[in-house]
């Protein structure tokens, strides 16, 4: 029998990298991975079920569970993970010195309330630092570049008051201009990059926040996780362990090549101080500290759930164990 063919869409990443130069190959699976900015995934996929499997930013899966008949289920695979506190940029004229600052503020967040990277970082500051996303006026909208609304929009409550800029605007040139005072985003702005003296990070030390933060709470957060559409599923139910056996022997893969270079002071790469960095993350978050399944990742989801439900996103508190097939939750 020939293998199924199944169309995967997922970023470049180095965790997922063997199965798209086809090194790791899905058993019974004629895997094409489109290798695509995850934006544009999120909107194809969701849009139009593209593909047969996809990232998919994990606060755009808990909506779909809401459906009569959801159109997806998932694998406990999470292709980004990202800390909170460096989706978080302010204006510097804003007169924020400290998280609380923020409250009463007009705020930016990047494509629609309720993004991954920004439920992370507004949790966050609500949970550490008492800065409730009520607190705040919320403007949404295109970070780089204008941008439409998107079709798919997840609805905030009505205790919260957000605005979209428009077609013509973007949220960087209004922080920069202090029309915002600070910004939620998984997308670094421009004029950040371009080293603009009106724009920074909320914390000026911010890998110090992130390490006392997971220090604290042992939480590395998850952006994405790995959606299988339920009618490719249903049809084929083997295809769900297969792809995620392939991309745990992918980054399987990966993490042996940093080891590897561990051995040989990462001559490898081009970045400076790698070796430094690899023995701080590894004496702090151990050797995986990347891990799949859903044991050792269930503070993290239970507490983007949480967040999930406490933001007005959610209908009802989901539980991590709710969110996977059960032939995948063994770790």
């Amino acid at each position: 029998m020939a293998d199924l063919k199944m169309r995967f869409a997922c970023w470049n990443y180095d965790r997922t990298r063997a199965l798209m130069d086809g090194s790791v190959k899905p058993e019974g699976i004629d895997l094409t991975y489109e290798n695509l900015f995850p934006a544009v995934t999120f909107q194809r996929m969701l849009g139009s079920r593209e593909f047969e499997a996809s990232e998919l930013g994990l606060t755009f899966y808990l909506a779909t569970l809401h459906a009569p008949d959801p159109p997806f289920v998932a694998i406990p695979v999470y292709p980004v993970r990202l800390f909170p506190y460096q989706a978080v940029f302010v204006n510097a004229n804003a007169g924020i010195r400290e998280p609380k600052d923020l409250i009463g503020k007009k705020v930016g967040e990047l494509f629609l309330y309720g993004h991954d990277a920004g439920t992370w970082s507004k949790g966050a500051l609500a949970d550490e630092y008492g800065v409730k996303v009520e607190s705040c006026e919320w403007f949404i909208g295109g970070v780089d570049q204008p941008m439409q609304e998107w079709k798919f929009v997840l609805q905030p409550p009505p205790s919260v008051k957000v605005t979209h800029i428009g077609p013509t605007k973007t949220l960087d040139a209004m922080l920069e201009s202090g029309e915002i005072a600070a910004l939620h985003s998984a997308i670094v702005p421009p004029s950040y990059l371009k080293g603009s003296k009106n724009v920074r990070r909320l914390f000026e030390d911010n890998e110090a926040a992130e390490r006392a933060y997971f220090k604290k709470t042992g939480i590395f957060p998850i952006m994405h996780v790995v959606a299988i559409r339920k009618d490719v599923y249903q049809a084929n139910k083997w295809v769900a362990k297969s792809l995620y056996d392939a991309l745990k022997t992918s980054k399987q893969r990966v993490m042996e090549l940093y080891r590897m270079q561990d051995a040989n002071m990462q001559r490898m790469f081009m970045n400076p101080f790698l070796t430094e960095l690899r023995e701080r993350n590894r004496a702090m978050m151990g050797e995986d500290h990347w891990p799949y399944g859903l044991t050792n990742n269930y503070k993290a989801l239970d507490t983007f759930l949480r967040y999930h439900h406490e933001h007005g996103l959610s209908k009802r508190r989901f539980k991590p164990e709710e969110l996977f097939l059960p032939e995948t939750l063994d770790d």
